[in-house]
């Protein structure tokens, strides 16, 4: 049976590391990352664990499997994955709705995986909507940016609800910003 909750021990952030691993962008033939889709960061479990004093994250299991997590990095983990700062700094200067960014209240979706066993169960949605059950009375929305060639992902998101507001290049990939706006 799937449930959806936080994350409450180091075994699950070490599960939420080995699914990661399986799901990495270049583990893959491009053939297959197209139609599944990839995670293009790795974290380390310190890194995790920082994260989740902040807010934990967001899981999927099937009694013990984990089946997909969703990853919530509050500003202030702004600065504990290299590969994000582009985003928290880029995030800052945006305009949403005509209003910066910064005016809001919100945090950034840090990766979200499901296990391939899992996809097309609903698991994506679960995350996010656990996400929603459970940060939504604190946070204005949540935003992300997603390799505009990952359309597996771009899609789930746009079902979930969110919406582009920025496209960028870095030296990774080309992004979309989306917003899930909760208002």
């Amino acid at each position: 049976m799937l449930q959806a909750s936080q994350v409450t021990t180091i075994a699950e952030l070490q599960q939420i590391l080995h699914l990661q691993q399986q799901n990495l962008r270049g583990t893959h033939n491009e053939s297959v990352e197209k139609e599944q889709g990839f995670v293009t960061v790795v974290h380390s479990l310190p890194v995790l664990q920082q994260m989740h004093s902040f807010a934990p994250s967001i899981i999927v299991k099937d009694n013990e499997t984990l089946a997909g997590y969703a990853l919530t990095m509050t500003r202030e983990c702004s600065t504990l994955v290299p590969e994000l700062i582009s985003l928290f700094a880029g995030v800052e200067k945006l305009l949403y709705k005509g209003k910066p960014l910064t005016q809001y209240h919100f945090y950034v979706m840090g990766q979200v995986c499901v296990d391939i066993h899992y996809r097309g169960n609903g698991v994506f949605d679960m995350l996010y909507q656990e996400h929603k059950n459970v940060f939504g009375n604190k946070y204005d929305f949540i935003i992300t940016d997603i390799a505009t060639r990952n359309t597996r992902s771009m899609r789930a998101h746009e079902r979930v609800g969110f919406k582009k507001i920025q496209t960028y290049r870095d030296e990774l990939d080309e992004w979309a910003v989306v917003v899930w706006d909760w208002a």
